[in-house]
């Protein structure tokens, strides 16, 4: 036999214990995913000890949402590699998912090329957002509030290829249960973003706001600045910073994905042609979150952007303030919500749809209780997690207004908790099944009627309510489309589809 001849892979069996396994998925995505979001909570933080105008905070995440809404459209092709990953797994096939990595890869690549002139235009997409609201003509303040959005949002748009590759090959090891890698390579990731800001953001001069443990790290880094003559870039630093620790996040698991074991047991390095086949199954259960993803990056960015940016800075950089915390509650359950897919989908594979939905249960009791206890922490410390992206140096009239619009926020918040929880986990589970489309429309439908339409309708007919009112109809967003995607996993049809008997049934490569 020749020694390259891969290695027979182990017959997947029913794990006698469900949480271990779950937790053994869910607990490294959990950190990586919260990690992730901790970078862009770094990139705010720092944003916000530039200077304090409230304008920093609202810049970086008005760039950071308008980068990623169209990056979110490819990660519903993107994740649905976990999908057949899993599922081929299951079914004793794993030598079948590196293919799925490389053409969503592939994808990747195709679609970056597209977004390099959405990057160019972003500046006049922003213009055209914000120049007519209320009637009011473009202004100095208006052209500065372009400027720094663009200065972050820009950059990480033309390294959009970094984010979109790394999340396929994320996928795979969700898909093949070795969350451990990823995890390794998100938390090496955050570290390289948080040397990095430090010294892009500021330069040779400390943030003067920064006290306690943390100045003598600045002090430091402003002195690696001051020797390497290199100049403070202000917002545009901590995009550069990102950027860098996405580098890190990509390397390390495309050096493992392509390193002599795994290509010795799967033949990881020799799939890499782009396939008409694959590609159509990924287009075939991808489609649907394609277009959830998407669209519902677009209707929160119209959201943050236009309905609550539209009365201040003061009403967007809390609602950002509210947003920052909102995604550190939420994407410990997007980790949930990846490990019921990748858990759901190896049952599937294997044929066993009763246990796929049990394991589907036990995420969403992990889920609840978590986003639960983060609503109850919303409630009770909205003030001081509000304050604690407020600068020292804000004036007292303006830091009193921010925390005041931030602590509403938090409220309407804390109230959607309990339905985030099912609606991500839930959604997880579906696709792992291969149930895409239903929920996919459904949510495109329901994030126009309630996150657009009802923002529209509470501002224009509840003007008084100003910014609170969009955010009272996020809440409604979220509740309704629980309750939707509740109904559809109590259906039961998702037990019926035989995703493996449909897809490419790709031999091995020798």
């Amino acid at each position: 036999m020749s020694t390259n001849s891969p290695i027979p892979a182990e017959t997947p069996t029913v794990s006698k214990h469900p949480l271990r396994e779950m937790l053994a998925i869910a607990g490294p995505t959990v950190v990586t995913m919260t990690s992730y979001t901790v970078m862009q909570s770094v990139d705010k933080l720092m944003a916000s000890r530039i200077d304090p105008d409230p304008i920093y905070v609202g810049a970086q995440g008005n760039g950071g949402l308008a980068s990623f809404a169209p990056i979110a459209i490819a990660f519903g092709f993107i994740t649905v590699v976990n999908t057949y990953v899993s599922q081929n797994m299951g079914a004793g096939k794993p030598e079948r998912g590196p293919a799925y990595v490389w053409n969503a890869m592939w994808f990747a690549v195709l679609w970056w090329i597209l977004l390099l002139p959405y990057g160019y235009f972003l500046p006049d997409i922003f213009h055209m957002l914000w120049s007519q609201q209320d009637g009011a003509a473009p202004s100095s303040d208006l052209a500065r509030r372009i400027e720094l959005s663009c200065a972050y949002g820009q950059p990480l748009v033309y390294a959009a290829i970094l984010t979109m590759g790394s999340r396929a090959i994320w996928q795979y090891f969700y898909g093949m249960h070795r969350a451990k890698v990823v995890l390794v390579a998100g938390l090496a990731g955050n570290v390289v973003n948080f040397v990095f800001n430090s010294v892009l953001i500021y330069g040779s001069h400390a943030p003067e706001s920064v006290t306690g443990f943390m100045a003598p790290w600045f002090a430091m880094t402003a002195k690696i600045a001051d020797a390497l003559n290199i100049p403070a870039m202000g917002i545009a630093g901590a995009a550069y910073g990102t950027i860098l620790g996405s580098v890190v996040e990509a390397a390390i698991p495309m050096a493992i994905f392509l390193g002599p074991k795994l290509n010795k047991q799967y033949k990881t390095r020799s799939s890499w042609r782009p396939s008409l086949g694959h590609m159509k199954d990924l287009f075939k259960i991808g489609w649907p979150g394609a277009l959830m993803f998407g669209n519902e990056m677009v209707c929160w960015s119209l959201f943050m952007v236009y309905f609550v940016g539209r009365f201040g800075a003061e009403h967007s950089n809390a609602g950002w303030i509210a947003h920052q915390w909102m995604s550190l509650s939420f994407m410990p359950t997007v980790g949930i919500s990846i490990a019921a897919t990748a858990t759901v989908g190896k049952y599937m594979g294997m044929k066993r749809p009763d246990i796929a939905a049990k394991r589907a249960w036990l995420a969403v009791g992990v889920a609840v209780l978590w986003m639960s206890f983060m609503g109850a922490m919303f409630l009770i410390f909205r003030r001081e997690m509000v304050g604690l992206f407020i600068d020292q140096g804000t004036t007292g009239a303006m830091r009193d207004k921010v925390l005041k619009l931030g602590m509403g926020f938090m409220l309407a918040t804390a109230a959607f908790q309990f339905f985030d929880a099912i609606a991500m986990t839930l959604s997880g589970a579906l696709r792992g099944a291969g149930d895409t489309v239903i929920v996919g429309v459904l949510t495109v439908a329901l994030a126009w009627g309630l996150i657009v339409g009802g923002s529209w309708y509470l501002v224009t007919y509840h003007p008084k309510l100003e910014s609170q009112g969009p955010w009272i109809a996020a809440a409604a967003y979220i509740i309704v489309l629980s309750l939707v995607i509740l109904a559809r996993f109590l259906s039961g049809k998702w037990k019926t589809i035989k995703l493996m008997e449909s897809s490419v049934a790709h031999a091995p490569v020798v």
